[in-house]
């Protein structure tokens, strides 16, 4: 299993009337530490566009178990539970200062290849730089 952390740091205009993050930017968090964990591997999201090949999201789901709150430095830890294939599948984590999970969930995407638009398997390059992780 892959894993990796990122921090963030909830700004103002992320937040609602009572200082908690609005619930809809913790999709926008997830984004965040998927793209970090990707550019941790040492891939970003930028080349495999260059390679022609876009990843949708295709699910996303949340649970919201405490607030986050403006000014606070959060932890995204994201999970890959299994090798990918056409589709990769991402679990996240998220915990405040404290170190306590406030968030958890889970988003799915799908390679495409950009110019077919049609769904495709895992670029190359990242399944070797996945593969150490998913051995047996």
């Amino acid at each position: 299993m892959f894993v990796s952390e990122t921090q963030v740091r909830v700004r103002y205009a992320e937040t609602d009337q009572m200082g908690y993050v609005y619930y809809g930017n913790y999709a926008m968090y997830y984004e965040v530490g998927r793209v970090e964990s990707l550019r941790s591997l040492g891939l970003s999201y930028k080349e495999l566009e260059e390679m022609g090949v876009m990843m949708p999201v295709l699910e996303n789901r949340s649970k919201y178990i405490a607030p986050g709150k403006y000014d606070e430095l959060l932890t995204i830890k994201v999970k890959m539970p299994e090798l990918p294939n056409i589709r990769i599948r991402f679990e996240y984590e998220i915990y405040n200062e404290q170190d306590r999970l406030i968030n958890i969930g889970e988003t799915t995407l799908v390679f495409v290849d950009m110019k077919t638009k049609k769904p495709c398997k895992m670029p190359e390059v990242m399944e070797k730089l996945l593969a150490p992780y998913f051995h047996d």
